[in-house]
């Protein structure tokens, strides 16, 4: 089974090559694809430069500008479509998800669909977070949860790990999303779909270099997308639910 890591980048420099080492180093038989949106630091050079070095398991695909989050993982999922690869781990290129986790990962995909790292099971949780950080994260999950009621303790985490056949599904879905709430949107259409998923327990330490890109105006941006995912969802479950109806009749 052919595996990757997706790391997309915005002025990551400071953290892309002990980053790209050490997972390459932790997980032998895995590629990176680092997907970078045009960063004013140098990141792109940077992977360009680091492709060089590690041939053929390093792979660098730029964008033209900041585009948001979500177009710059479903770029990479396509890409990693395209390439043939089996199982595909989206995550962070600041050290906040534990590298030492993806074979765990990819050890649950031998049973699932998809798989989460999550915060909030037990065994899991956060390092070096202020108290508006946590409130911001806790209060989001319990948010998404109430108003989609998906059976998923951490909505908003964005370390996760698919087989192919649930990003050919997400990538032919109208993926609205453009930040964090990708995060939320990608799961909540993979579960609704009917994918089967764990959750597997981890601890989110924060970057030790540079800079976060959470903020409160993204919190609430995604607080307000949930409602109008609710319906979304709604409405494509009443219409699956019809036409297997009239198909069954």
């Amino acid at each position: 089974m052919k595996s990757l890591v997706v790391l997309p980048t915005y002025n990551e420099i400071d953290n892309l090559a002990s980053m790209v080492e050490a997972i390459l180093h932790q997980v032998t038989h895995i590629n990176i694809l680092v997907v970078d949106d045009n960063s004013p630091d140098g990141t792109g050079k940077l992977a360009d430069e680091l492709s060089q070095k590690y041939v053929g398991r390093l792979h660098v695909l730029h964008r033209s500008s900041k585009g948001g989050l979500g177009p710059a993982y479903l770029a990479g999922f396509q890409w990693a479509i395209n390439q043939n690869f089996d199982h595909i781990i989206q995550m962070d290129a600041d050290f906040s998800h534990p590298i030492a986790l993806i074979p765990k990962l990819l050890e649950e995909l031998q049973h699932h669909d998809f798989i989460l790292a999550s915060r909030y099971v037990k065994g899991g949780g956060t390092h070096n977070w202020g108290f508006l950080r946590r409130v911001i994260s806790r209060g989001g999950n319990i948010y998404a949860r109430i108003i989609l009621q998906l059976g998923v303790k951490d909505l908003t985490g964005g370390f996760k790990a698919y087989h192919r056949r649930v990003l050919q599904f997400l990538l032919a879905s109208p993926i609205q999303s453009k930040g964090y709430h990708f995060q939320i949107e990608t799961t909540a259409r993979a579960i609704t779909h009917g994918f089967s998923f764990s959750e597997v327990p981890f601890v989110f330490v924060e970057r030790q270099a540079g800079n976060s890109k959470m903020d409160k105006g993204i919190f609430f941006e995604a607080m307000a997308q949930t409602i109008k995912l609710k319906w979304t969802l709604k409405k494509v479950s009443q219409t699956s639910n019809k036409n297997q109806s009239s198909w069954v009749a």
